[in-house]
């Protein structure tokens, strides 16, 4: 497996690997700055392919924080693995994740982020924003870089196959077909909707997919015909 390397926004590299069998490919995002952070570490056995990638951009032993949505193995799998490659590197997810799961999990204390708590890593002031059960679980949430209005946003807007590193066609599109192929993969709710137009509030330029490409067209369009869509699932599913 090789992992891809594209600069999706200023500073930020989308790492992807295409597993053979799997029905989606995984991005993990590197934040470069004084203080480099990677938002989804993939699983344990993509850490080879992962750390490789990221040498291409960082030396991997600088790397200072260590980030996911949720935990889920695609998204903290190799956590461990990246904490005992850099030994400066300090786990960050919300105050629920590490309460109930990060703390007893990680190898080292995580740093819980508060709702709408920002981290200034040195180029980038990223801000972690609660979003409970969207798309997964109590302790899910994003970030957003609101030094390039970047929303970083996990399994949102999965797709599956296959896909550019960056593009302006439909997301919501493709992410409607694949939870129609795979219904229940996410954690849809009567607020589901609510939380998904909270998001489409902020100033977004590049929506960084976790399945799926950067998207840099109608951003807030795009959140808003998802939030539609989780509105409409939820009713037919009373």
């Amino acid at each position: 497996m090789e992992t891809r390397v594209t600069e999706v926004a200023d500073g930020v590299h989308q790492l992807t690997t295409v597993v053979p069998g799997m029905p989606v490919a995984f991005n993990q995002y590197l934040l470069t700055g004084g203080e480099p952070l990677l938002f989804h570490t993939g699983p344990r056995r993509l850490f080879p392919a992962v750390a490789d990638a990221v040498s291409r951009v960082i030396e991997p032993d600088s790397l200072r924080w260590v980030g996911f949505g949720h935990v889920e193995s695609d998204e903290c799998g190799s956590m461990n693995e990246w904490l005992g490659l850099a030994p400066q590197s300090t786990v960050v997810q919300s105050q629920i994740g590490c309460m109930v799961s990060i703390d007893d999990l990680a190898d080292r204390p995580p740093r819980p982020l508060a709702d709408g708590e920002t981290l200034d890593i040195g180029g980038h002031i990223v801000r972690w924003i609660d979003t409970p059960h969207v798309p997964h679980a109590w302790e899910a949430g994003v970030i957003y870089d609101e030094t390039n209005r970047t929303l970083f946003c996990g399994d949102l807007f999965t797709r599956y196959g296959e896909y550019p590193a960056m593009s302006e066609d439909d997301i919501v599109g493709p992410a409607v077909e694949a939870e129609d192929l795979a219904p229940g993969s996410l954690s849809l709710h009567p607020s589901s909707g609510a939380t998904i137009r909270r998001l489409a509030e902020l100033d977004v330029a590049t929506l960084a997919l976790m399945h799926g490409p950067a998207f840099s067209g109608d951003c807030r369009g795009a959140l808003l015909e998802l939030a539609d869509d989780f509105d409409r699932r939820s009713v037919d599913n009373r």
